[in-house]
């Protein structure tokens, strides 16, 4: 027994206290009642170890009675020690050894009784002390459950927070590690011919790195809880996504207006946009490259597409980039499709509900 346990159970020891100085009070003379008076007090605080002390216990209280000793705090200790049971333990492990120590302290209640020629008192007791358990058990049962309840949504809720952490980290630094390669091969590549090109390229590279930098330590700050999260992007910043991606292998095109759109609506967009665009700039190939980013509109959707031209076939493993776009449009109550398009290329099509 530690400190540990005694703070969540403080309230054994006054109970303890109690059945010991009421043996003791109602069996002066008799040491042998005095004494399992006792024993049945302190192994209340082994019951949460294991289920088994129950049927100790009732043994215990059960030879209480039966060798002649007198109604006291002893029947305190019934209920209380199927209580601590049903918290601990799951009813099939602990129901064996209560129905046996009921059995027990049954057995011992009508040997007194029988002695002392008081049956009746005896079988009221009996039936006082099994109703008094059942609701100690229910109460127990109950408690546990909900407990365990609040446990698993609190689980749930870290692994959520951490996929989320995950998924951000993905779609920022993963974002911009692209954009940074191919930015850098595009400053390779003009850098005799067009040093402007290449300044632009580098430019580029250096606000991406910014960027990034800063999306990282946001969110190594949110996880040593040192800060809070940071604001997400939304397709007011859209514009300048695109023009960062701008360079000799990728042309974007952007057609349609997505008109006024809630800000939740607008960031999960914004990250569609975003990992589309990483992905070309991964798989579609190193030829040039023509990508559309379309808004559709009406009164009650709007659908985003997102096609390339390149050599993207078709999607084996969907990975943390398409699985997290499409978990994002699905909790906004929205749908995902990717896969090649007919033509040749590939398309991302969210429609979201307005």
């Amino acid at each position: 027994m530690d400190g540990s346990y005694l703070a969540r159970r403080w309230w054994l020891l006054p109970l303890a206290a109690v059945v010991v100085a009421g043996s003791i009070g109602v069996n002066l003379g008799h040491p042998g009642p005095i004494a399992l008076g006792i024993v049945a007090a302190l192994l209340l605080f082994a019951v949460e170890r294991t289920p088994f002390v129950v049927l100790a216990h009732g043994l215990v209280v059960g030879t209480y009675f039966a060798v002649g000793g007198d109604n006291g705090p002893i029947f305190f200790t019934i209920p209380v020690a199927t209580l601590l049971a049903a918290l601990s333990f799951e009813v099939r492990q602990w129901l064996p050894s209560v129905l046996g120590s009921g059995v027990l302290i049954w057995a011992g209640l009508l040997a007194r009784g029988l002695r002392e020629d008081v049956v009746d008192i005896s079988l009221w007791q009996s039936f006082g002390s099994g109703a008094l358990v059942a609701a100690a058990a229910a109460i127990g049962t109950g408690a546990r459950i909900r407990r365990a309840a609040i446990k698993d949504r609190q689980d749930r809720a870290a692994t959520e927070e951490q996929l989320r952490m995950a998924q951000d980290l993905h779609d920022g630094v993963g974002h911009g590690l692209a954009v940074i390669a191919m930015q850098a091969g595009v400053a390779l590549h003009v850098l005799d011919r067009d040093p402007a090109k290449a300044r632009a390229s580098l430019e580029a590279i250096r606000d991406t790195s910014r960027e990034s930098l800063e999306a990282l330590r946001s969110e190594l700050a949110v996880m040593s809880g040192a800060a809070p999260r940071r604001p997400a992007s939304g397709l007011a910043e859209l514009p300048a996504l695109v023009e960062r991606l701008q360079g000799a292998a990728l042309r974007v095109d952007v057609v349609g207006d997505p008109g006024l759109v809630p800000d939740r609506i607008g960031e999960v967009a914004y990250v569609v946009v975003q990992e589309s665009l990483t992905n070309v700039l991964r798989h579609a190939g190193d030829t040039l490259i023509r990508v559309s980013v379309e808004w559709t509109r009406d009164s009650d959707r709007l659908v985003l597409a997102v096609r390339d031209d390149g050599c993207g076939g078709a999607v084996q493993d969907e990975g943390m980039g398409i699985s997290g776009m499409r978990a994002r449009v699905s909790g906004l109550g929205g749908s995902l499709r990717a896969g090649p398009r007919p033509g040749g290329g590939f398309e991302v099509v969210a429609e979201f509900p307005l």
